[in-house]
């Protein structure tokens, strides 16, 4: 029996070191090409190099880094920010506020998320154009703030929120937005921070819609930059690989500075 048991431990450990070295590997082929010229990124070339200087500073010189990465983080922030705020008190309205046509809107707005994007681009697009918010960051921003996905997740949490200390605090005479933001947003952080990482790495990666909106290089995002520098003539691999990395940090950072309430809020979502 104990052979047996050593075997199975063998093998299960194999098993997670084979998984673990292909869920590394692009991370670290990444982080080895930005150190390496395009040429040698084409051989495959598997270790360190010493053109991370020339690939950052072409990437900074030839490409103004700085302000698409104004960009990326100015688009991604306002688009959490208006997310959490829309979405919750959305999410809110719906489980707290009963009606007859409640559950009907509702559940038409669950339907809603099998449109395919695709589907809405064109209509969406004349909407931003009306509004003379073409090439311009609102337009990227404004359509992305309402998300069902997000309102079906705060509303997750908020069947489990305490209706008693609501109806307290409307007995004491506070008013509902001051109930909102005093009582029941502190009392849901987990569930925020989890929302922010869902909303920051969908808005941090979108491609589709900034490609539409976004029609001058001044105004746009660190995908399209990738998009762009990948489809050139002679692609330079060696700052495709530096761009990529610098577009991956955010998310991780985010990720990992919000990751002690990430399974908390998720869990505290999906329980019911």
């Amino acid at each position: 029996m104990k052979i047996k048991k050593m075997i199975n431990r063998f093998l299960v450990y194999t098993f997670l070191i084979i998984i673990f070295i292909a869920s590394i590997f692009p991370f670290y082929w990444m982080i080895v090409g930005m150190t390496n010229s395009a040429n040698e990124v084409i051989k495959g070339k598997l270790t360190f190099g010493n053109q991370l200087t020339h690939n950052f500073m072409t990437l900074i010189t030839s490409y103004n880094l700085g302000r698409i990465l104004f960009n990326s983080i100015k688009i991604s922030i306002l688009t959490v920010i208006g997310t959490l705020v829309v979405s919750s008190m959305a999410a809110y309205g719906f489980e707290i506020y009963k009606s007859k046509v409640r559950e009907r809107i509702y559940g038409l707005m669950l339907l809603s998320m099998m449109i395919p994007f695709a589907a809405l681009m064109i209509p969406v697009f004349k909407i931003i154009v009306n509004l003379n918010l073409l090439n311009t960051h609102a337009g990227v921003i404004i359509p992305s703030i309402a998300s069902v996905f997000i309102i079906f997740f705060f509303r997750q949490s908020f069947k489990s929120f305490p209706k008693e200390m609501i109806e307290a605090a409307r007995i004491d005479g506070a008013g509902e937005l001051r109930i909102f933001f005093s009582i029941v947003v502190p009392s849901m952080k987990a569930t925020y921070a989890a929302a922010a990482i869902l909303s920051f790495t969908t808005s941090w990666n979108s491609y589709m819609w900034p490609l539409i909106v976004l029609q001058t290089n001044e105004q746009k995002t660190l995908p399209l930059l990738i998009s762009n520098l990948a489809s050139a003539y002679f692609p330079e691999y060696g700052v495709i690989m530096t761009t990529i990395v610098i577009a991956t940090l955010p998310t991780i950072i985010v990720f990992f500075a919000l990751q002690k309430y990430f399974v908390q809020g998720i869990t505290g979502a999906v329980k019911q």
